[in-house]
């Protein structure tokens, strides 16, 4: 895309995580269900809760984006990839099947009262997408794929644990209240702002809602602020450092378009800004407006 555009690197790439972190907030994904959990509110309502950051992140990224296309190194012939186009693709309406069915499925505890746990609905959607799409001779492939894709998170979340277990018999916590506390600050953002702080940590969205999540959920719950402006804006803060260079999502996205190490590190501000769009649309929605 970036080459047939004449979009630099830099460009292209801050366009795709811009987009990342937009759909991140808004998506059935470990981070969303980790935050839901902690906060013991529907994930349907979570997910609903990073509609509006999404979309204000979209229109940043695209402004940030538009900006750089033309900066930076940019896609040479010989980085292409030679391969085959598959003619038997889906059509775009059979594409989203998987995604829609796992969407609403998890959307019958709000709508219905029937709980479907997301580890049954999730993988309920891709075989009926499979099947949709007329691909279903390659599920077990297609398992076989995805799991390959997603054992580093399962590794990640291990860990994790181990993490929030740490951080919660440590006073960290209680720091980061007393220092809000002290500079007179409302108590919401102790939300955001430990989403940040463990992001940071982590490098990671997954990572840092987690331990943000478990450690903080029960003080801000204490302090009246509602479950869902909990988990919506501690889920916000944590995609503002998840691109650091410590963790996987630095390395694997710089990757993508071959891009060497002090062109990524470039990048770090604008993916910074673009999350913190998130999560000051998250605050004035949940924090300020209530």
């Amino acid at each position: 895309m970036a080459k047939n555009a004449n979009i630099s690197k830099t460009a292209i790439l801050l366009a795709m995580i811009g987009g990342g972190k937009a759909g991140n907030v808004m998506s059935p994904n470990p981070n969303t269900i980790a935050v839901s959990e902690a906060f013991q509110s529907p994930l349907t309502s979570v997910m609903l809760a990073g509609v509006l950051p999404g979309i204000a992140a979209l229109f940043i990224t695209y402004f940030f984006a538009k900006r750089l296309s033309q900066k930076g190194a940019f896609i040479k012939e010989e980085e292409l990839e030679k391969t085959e186009v598959d003619k038997d693709l889906p059509t775009f309406i059979k594409a989203l099947s998987g995604p829609i069915i796992a969407v609403l499925l998890l959307s019958l505890r709000p709508a219905a009262g029937i709980v479907i746990d997301p580890i049954i609905a999730l993988p309920v959607g891709g075989i009926i997408g499979s099947i949709t799409m007329g691909k279903y001779k390659d599920l077990l492939h297609q398992a076989n794929f995805g799991l390959s894709k997603m054992s580093s998170v399962a590794i990640l979340l291990i860990g994790t644990g181990t993490i929030a277990g740490i951080i919660t018999n440590s006073t960290l916590g209680a720091v980061l209240i007393e220092g809000i506390t002290s500079l007179g600050l409302p108590v919401y953002l102790l939300a955001p702002i430990s989403g940040i702080v463990m992001s940071a940590a982590t490098a990671s969205t997954t990572s840092g809602s987690i331990v943000a999540s478990s450690v903080f959920s029960a003080p801000l719950l204490e302090s009246g602020i509602s479950a869902l402006a909990g988990a919506a804006m501690i889920h916000a803060g944590a995609t503002v450092l998840d691109h650091l260079p410590h963790g996987s999502f630095f390395h694997a996205t710089g990757g993508s378009v071959l891009m060497n190490f002090k062109d990524r590190l470039k990048l770090i501000p604008y993916e910074s800004m673009i999350g913190l769009t998130i999560t000051i649309v998250s605050v004035i929605l949940f924090g300020i407006l209530g």
